[in-house]
């Protein structure tokens, strides 16, 4: 909830803000449902749940291990709410099952040109989202009626690492079209896509495929794409397909999408010369064109039982350190990670860019694979609101909770419940949002923090989380940067730091069994952002926490601990929330 304008303007009258709270609780108002919004009135705060969801997982249709039903099920196993099919784009010789597309009886009709590998014909993306994946998603929508299952799709971003990209809509044409025109490991040219009107709703489909220049795709350890264009020009093919579906979301022809960035360290920094993964510059120009659709990264990546953690295509052989910013840090990316680095550069010029994590489920780590299953470990929980007032969440309701912000992130369920908010006299904010205080009240000038969180009695490795502390962080506001200025591609918020810690000493029990801390941020004067972490180890536990409390790199713990894998996983807990974003008026 945004409170700008006049409406952002509050009374500093104290006696007239009391009055109106003991009205609210005279009504019956509690502060779940109501917030102040001035003199005389208030706002309500719809009502809504905590879900959790994963939206990067595979199957068979593509490299993931499994078959289509069968992770459909694990998502329902381990307690999601929601999930998204979302796997790579370019071509593939099966579907969901394992079945070869050219062996299947009856025959299907495989469109486009001919590709094979394996001996096998393969079926673009384009083809397999909309024509089979999409009637999956809609028989596992019937099987699993109290979740939500979105259509998905990860991106091969030109110039650029992976994406995970989900849209809402009564078919899959959309997100059909868009791996068409945009997907770099695409390279169909037949133009047989425009041969069904329902695609002619996403614009002119018969301009040259493969604006990107795309040749030659070889998909390794590396995902840094082979074009005949350099990799600048690769990146404007990705800015125009974000702008793209911006122009889908806003037209009204597709309900919601979104595109976050996947394991965004993963192919270290970005340069001219190579592309590779993406540098500050580069997520400002998505949000930029599609501030809608493109809100958010991949902070903490899958693969969480793999040797680095999620990261290490370039080890160090002497020391096992990844080359890729150190690997991760806490399951988390360096981008994450650091205090005042890359996502504080963001979050100070007040951008709404949020944090998820998502299981990037191939294949079980007990099955010779380097994953857990999607719940199983990661979890990203969103509010969802229910606005239509039907009972239920809807996958535009749960998309939109995603694009608020108001949502977080956490490993191996240390924590399953978490409501962070800032109050003043002038209002209330949830992460995600912004809260306008009147800068020239005594009264206004102060905000209360409030941290209100639940961990389970056993997690999905038996033990039982237990928070060590809290990490409030918080930096400046200074607003947005024009691409033409030298501080566009500055990735560091030299204003962030860590504000406070909490320890058990500092939070209370509730009588519902919620643990809530209030902290007091005094006399402001300057636009700020606040946000979380907590993690289950102490500041300096040797190879894990340094003296600040700041996580170290995993591959320490792994090389002289002896942990590795699922083991380093489960003993290293860690959770992010959004921000919330205070102004001065």
């Amino acid at each position: 909830m945004r409170f700008t304008g006049e409406n952002a303007r509050r009374s500093s009258n104290l006696l007239l803000s009391l009055a109106l709270s003991a009205v609210l609780v005279l009504a019956g108002t509690t502060a779940a449902n109501a917030w102040l919004f001035g003199p005389g009135c208030f706002l309500t705060h719809e009502k809504g749940d905590w879900l959790a969801g994963d939206f990067h997982q595979h199957t068979l249709y593509t490299d993931g291990s499994t078959t289509f039903d069968f992770v459909m099920s694990k998502n329902n196993e381990f307690g999601l709410d929601w999930w998204a099919n979302s796997e790579h784009g370019g071509e593939r010789n099966r579907n969901g099952n394992g079945d070869f597309w050219d062996q299947l009886n009856p025959p299907v009709d495989i469109l486009g040109s001919y590709e094979e590998s394996g001996g096998h014909q393969e079926m673009w993306r384009w083809q397999s989202l909309r024509d089979f994946v999409f009637p999956d998603i809609l028989a596992a929508r019937a099987a699993y009626p109290d979740k939500r299952i979105f259509s998905g799709l990860e991106w091969y971003v030109p110039g650029h690492e992976h994406c995970s990209v989900a849209v809402v809509g009564e078919d899959a044409t959309a997100i059909s079209a868009f791996a068409y025109l945009f997907d770099n490991s695409l390279e169909d040219v037949t133009k047989t896509i425009m041969d069904d009107p329902r695609m002619a709703a996403y614009g002119d489909l018969s301009v040259q495929t493969k604006r990107n220049g795309h040749y030659d795709f070889v998909q390794g350890a590396s995902s840094v794409d082979y074009t005949e264009k350099e990799p600048p020009a690769q990146h404007a093919d990705a800015v125009a397909a974000c702008a793209w579906m911006q122009q889908q979301y806003v037209a009204g022809s597709i309900d919601n999408a979104w595109i976050i960035f996947a394991h965004i360290e993963r192919d270290g920094a970005w340069t001219a010369e190579d592309g590779g993964g993406y540098n500050i510059e580069h997520f400002r120009d998505f949000n930029n064109a599609a501030p809608d659709i493109c809100f958010g990264f991949e902070g903490a990546p899958g693969h969480q039982v793999n040797h680095w953690r999620g990261f290490g295509n370039e080890v160090d052989t002497a020391t096992g350190e990844s080359k890729d910013f150190g690997g991760t840090y806490g399951g988390v990316g360096y981008y994450t990670a650091e205090v005042g680095g890359l996502w504080d550069a963001l979050l100070g010029e007040g951008r709404h860019w949020f944090n998820f994590a998502n299981s990037d489920y191939h294949a079980h780590w007990t099955a010779g694979g380097d994953d857990f299953y999607p719940g199983e470990y990661q979890k990203t929980w969103v509010y969802a609101v229910d606005a239509d007032h039907d009972g239920k969440y809807s996958l535009n309701e749960i998309a939109d909770g995603l694009r608020s912000g108001n949502a977080y992130f956490v490993h191996g369920d240390l924590i399953n419940y978490l409501n962070f908010e800032a109050e003043s006299y002038d209002g209330k904010a949830s992460m995600g949002n912004d809260l306008v205080i009147d800068g020239s009240s005594r009264f206004s000038r102060g905000v209360v923090l409030t941290i209100r969180f639940k961990s389970p009695k056993t997690n999905n490795n038996g033990d039982t989380p237990i928070v060590d502390h809290i990490d409030l962080i918080g930096g400046e506001i200074t607003g947005k940067i024009s691409p033409r200025d030298s501080n566009y591609t500055k990735a560091t918020n030299d204003t962030t730091k860590v504000i406070a810690r909490f320890t058990a000493a500092d939070w209370t029990r509730t009588r519902s069994g919620y643990y809530e801390i209030k902290y007091r941020v005094g006399n402001l004067h300057k636009d700020m952002y606040f946000r979380l972490r907590g993690t289950n180890f102490p500041v300096g536990t040797a190879y894990e926490t340094d003296s600040e409390g700041n996580p170290l790199p995993d591959y320490l713990a792994t090389t002289n601990l002896g942990l590795d894998g699922a083991d380093e996983a489960w003993a290293d807990l860690w959770f992010y929330s959004s921000p919330i974003f205070v102004y001065v008026d």
